[in-house]
């Protein structure tokens, strides 16, 4: 059953992250990886809400970390790739474009999951 839940999860997961990555980028013409800069933050923010949901009470089957957390989020996130297109911003001497892509994604990423965890605990009281 578990295996089922985060292959479900991870099925949605990387479809998401296929459909926001292409709305996105798509939109965008710019050697800037916007897609997935908004997919990782994205996925902070959903991964927080998650765990302060779980954490917190609100959801209490564990069944839901499976499915959220480890399949969906798992494969919606893309920070292997986010290290390759920032590799590749660098080889490439787009070194300000390099340090924001990896700063950006650092620090709103972190905010997004603080945001998420403080979401749930407002949802939970």
């Amino acid at each position: 059953m578990k295996y089922a839940l985060i292959a479900g999860g991870g099925a949605l997961g990387a479809i998401a992250r296929y459909l926001v990555t292409d709305m996105i980028q798509g939109k965008q013409h710019t050697g800037f990886p916007y897609g997935t800069f908004v997919v990782n933050v994205s996925g902070c923010l959903i991964i927080g809400l998650a765990i302060g949901l779980l954490d917190e009470g609100a959801v209490t089957n564990p069944n839901w970390r499976l499915l959220v957390v480890t399949g969906f989020v798992g494969a919606y996130t893309t920070f292997s790739t986010f290290e390759a297109e920032t590799f590749n911003s660098v080889k490439a001497g787009a070194l300000a474009g390099a340090f924001a892509n990896v700063a950006g994604s650092v620090v709103l990423g972190f905010l997004a999951v603080w945001a998420g965890v403080v979401a749930a605990r407002l949802v939970n009281r």
